[in-house]
């Protein structure tokens, strides 16, 4: 029995094999979109998850009061990881991660690392980061000890042990390798390539680590197990009252402390070493399935369309015997059939599109369909489809009485017609939807590269040299050797510079009132060519001079925001105001435009700019727009002259800003295409529903054309009922994208305005693909000859 249901069910696909491809294809497109949008989101979900005690483990978030404003941090100061493991039996274990990067020397070859952290031994205790080699309780216990991942090993070392190697740091720090650790998984935000014990930092900065404003590292704590973190939290105001003096919380250091789960910090907008978006995953969970649906409602609409095509079939079944759940059983099996030659090729297809799709989302989100279950997912939403499908047929056309069908007097259910006709509606409204979506990403990315920033980012390169003291030291010189260089038009040095992270300095600032208000504030230390390197615009003021030999140590260029936050109701009342900044003091000279020094999501916040060449790290040099890659190799060659201790790395300013917007781009990437996917589904319904009423309009057709209707009146006559639905859909879909939208631009603090000519282009292009689909078989129904579809009449 069940070997003829089979035969029949081939049978019948060969039979139609226009509709069954259809059917075969959009069901494994959907599959395969829905099953790596599924991938990508419990990725994004799986952070840090695969340590051992992550539902004992906590960041220490902190909030830094200030009198017009709290910078909400997810950096920490070094004393306090300690303090709150003396003061709280609760408190297991502390350690600390400490941000690091340096030249490394290794076989005679430099390096440049920046994916370094200073780390405790009770980093091993905290975390689950295995060690291949060496003793975790003691391979970060003694300074000058480092422990390398697998891969940079090989890299150093190639295959020889590296156990007991050094390495020179800085060109001036000798360091032994004392353990190697596996490298880390790809869903950790501490990426580390090299771990260099705390120790040593006490070492180069004696002191630095037990000052409560220093805010260099994130502190992470191990609480005993059944902890009630809420009431934990809870005692962190009295504990900071014990630490912290009544006149420290008064000059600036005021704080409140949080703790935040270490599964979830990846999507904590606070920030950290790398951060996820949850708006971001809520919306592809939200892609994924609507283009599950769209497959599924094609293939649905199909199946029950074709269906009363078979009502003479059940009736001659029924007449020679055959019971209802026969019937049933076989109209149940043929659309499984047709589901699990679907799961197939979507199975191929996810194999297949997975190395392209960890390339279009910038990380490893899997490497096997058969890992964590996925095929197993993919196999049952076939075999739920399969069976959400054929129940209609199944149940209905098993009922039908042979006598009514075998008299001729079935006809299709308008309540089939008006169900198929809603399904087509919810498909191409999920399609405008998504069309308008990618609209809006593409302009609000395209706003912000093209914003203006406040400052001139275009031919700027930028020479990384890691504050070496060498370059300190003769730092004006090489900067003259560079203006050698005839397409070099001028040189800044500075610590920080726009699309980059800067200093955040605990200073004091004289307020409109008089009062020193004291603050925390981003700060860059530059020298006196930065500002007109740069473009920037001095509002109030001047900027920095030789001619003023007190703008070295006494001085202080301010933003716009800065003068906003202080009180002033216009710039020039800033001019020669008061400061106390990390052990200097003196006044405000100038006052710059607000530029954007960070990401357009975020608002420009305060910042000073200070003359401090010796805390530099980064060449500047502005150079002319021809022969660009002429005056690259100009200036390595200087730099290989000047600078050989180091290697020569160069970015472009705009480049280096661009690439905050990285993970929106591949956002934006990612949803165009599956949003083509989602639209290529619903056409493919489209085309099959016109196909199917095309053929059951055949011989009103032939007739027409008897009577002398021409071509485009039975085009227009065939397309205008599916055009009708396609613009119910732009109807209902326009204020959902419209919401939908707005909530996602909410995130950034400069966006655009949604236009009209956003819905109107997205209604455009839903008409004009809907047109295309269903005129190429309404064409091809009209250019036919009628005496073929009358012959038999």
């Amino acid at each position: 029995m069940i070997r003829n249901y089979i035969k029949i069910a081939f049978r019948n696909l060969w039979r139609h094999k226009s509709f069954s491809l259809i059917n075969i294809v959009g069901l494994a497109v959907g599959m395969t979109a829905f099953l790596l949008i599924v991938m990508y989101v419990r990725f994004e979900l799986s952070y840090e998850k695969f340590h051992a005690k992550v539902d004992q483990v906590y960041r220490l978030n902190v909030d830094i009061k200030s009198a017009n404003d709290v910078m909400k941090e997810a950096w920490s100061s070094g004393p306090m990881g300690p303090a709150l493991k003396a003061d709280f039996p609760e408190i297991l274990e502390s350690t600390r991660l400490f941000p690091y990067g340096t030249i490394v020397k290794a076989n005679n070859r430099l390096f440049q690392e920046d994916r370094m952290f200073f780390a405790e031994p009770s980093l091993f205790d905290v975390f689950s980061f295995p060690l291949l080699k060496g003793d975790p309780k003691t391979s970060l216990k003694n300074p000058y000890s480092v422990i390398l991942t697998e891969t940079t090993a090989k890299k150093y070392f190639g295959s020889a042990d590296p156990m007991g190697r050094t390495l020179l740091f800085r060109n001036k720090e000798l360091v032994m390798v004392t353990g190697i650790a596996k490298d880390v998984p790809e869903n950790s935000q501490f990426k580390f390539d090299i771990l260099y014990s705390a120790p040593t930092l006490e070492k180069l900065d004696p002191g630095g680590m037990e000052q409560w404003g220093n805010f260099g590292n994130h502190t992470f704590l191990l609480l005993a197990k059944g902890t009630d973190a809420g009431k934990l939290q809870s005692k962190f105001p009295a504990f900071l009252r014990r630490h912290i003096s009544e006149d420290k919380r008064k000059g600036g250091e005021d704080y409140a402390l949080f703790l935040k789960p270490l599964k979830d910090i990846y999507m904590d907008p606070r920030g950290g070493f790398e951060q996820g978006s949850m708006s971001n995953v809520y919306i592809f969970s939200i892609v994924a399935l609507f283009i599950l649906l769209i497959a599924a409602i094609n293939f649905i609409n199909l199946t029950t369309a074709r269906a009363t095509e078979r009502a003479k079939e059940v009736g001659v079944r029924k007449v020679v015997g055959a019971a209802r759940s026969q019937l049933t059983m076989q109209f149940l099996g043929e659309s499984v059939l047709i589901c699990l030659i679907s799961f197939v090729f979507a199975a191929l297809l996810v194999s297949l599109l997975l190395p392209l799709f960890n390339q279009l989302a910038g990380k490893m989100i899997g490497r096997d369909i058969l890992e964590q279950g996925y095929v197993f997912i993919l196999l049952l939403i076939s075999l739920l489809i399969g069976a959400a499908a054929g129940a209609y047929p199944a149940i209905a056309l098993s009922g039908f009485k042979p006598v009514v069908i075998l008299k001729g007097r079935f006809n299709s259910s308008s309540k089939g017609t008006l169900l198929r006709k809603g399904l087509v509606v919810f498909q191409f409204t999920i399609s405008i939807v998504l069309i308008v979506g990618t609209l809006v990403v593409f302009n609000q990315l395209n706003f912000m590269r093209n914003q203006p920033l406040g400052f001139e980012k275009n031919q700027l390169l930028t020479l990384d040299f890691g504050n070496d003291d060498g370059v300190i030291k003769n730092y004006e010189t090489i900067k003259n050797e560079f203006k050698t260089i005839p397409t070099v038009l001028a040189v800044a040095i500075s610590h920080g510079l726009p699309g980059v992270s800067s200093a955040n300095a605990h200073s004091a600032f004289e307020n409109r009132q008089g009062a020193m208000q004291p603050f925390n504030i981003n700060m860059y230390d530059v020298d006196y060519d930065f500002i007109p390197v740069y473009g920037m615009k001095i509002i109030a003021g001047r900027t920095f001079s030789t001619a003023f030999p007190s703008d070295s140590t006494k001085s202080v260029v301010i933003n716009e925001a800065t003068v906003e936050s202080l009180g002033y109701t216009s710039p020039n009342q800033a001019i020669g105001k008061k400061f106390d900044q990390w052990g200097r003091d003196g006044q405000i000279i100038g006052v710059v435009k607000d530029f954007h020094y960070r990401s357009l999501q975020e608002n420009v916040e305060p910042l000073n700019m200070r003359v401090n060449p010796s805390n530099a790290r980064i060449f500047t040099l502005k150079i002319a727009s021809k022969n660009i890659p002429a005056t690259i190799a100009a200036v390595e060659s200087k730099w290989k002259t000047l600078i050989p201790q180091r290697p020569f790395n160069y970015t472009f300013v705009d480049d280096n800003f661009n690439k905050q917007y990285t993970a929106e781009d591949r956002f934006g990437k990612l949803f165009m295409y599956f949003a083509v996917l989602a639209v290529f589904i619903s056409c493919l319904g489209l085309l099959g529903l016109a196909s199917y009423s095309t053929l059951q309009r055949t011989r009103e057709i032939g007739i027409r054309k008897v009577l002398g209707a021409s071509i485009a009146g039975i085009v227009n006559l065939l397309s205008k009922e599916f055009l009708q639905l396609v613009l119910i859909a732009a109807l209902i879909a326009f204020p959902l994208s419209w919401y939908g939208m707005n909530g996602w631009l909410k995130d950034f603090a400069y966006k655009i305005n949604i236009s009209w000519l956003v819905f109107a282009i997205a209604g455009l292009l839903a008409f004009m693909i809907a047109i295309v689909t269903v005129s190429f078989q309404a064409i091809r129904a009209a250019l036919a000859n009628p005496v073929n579809s009358l012959r038999s009449e």
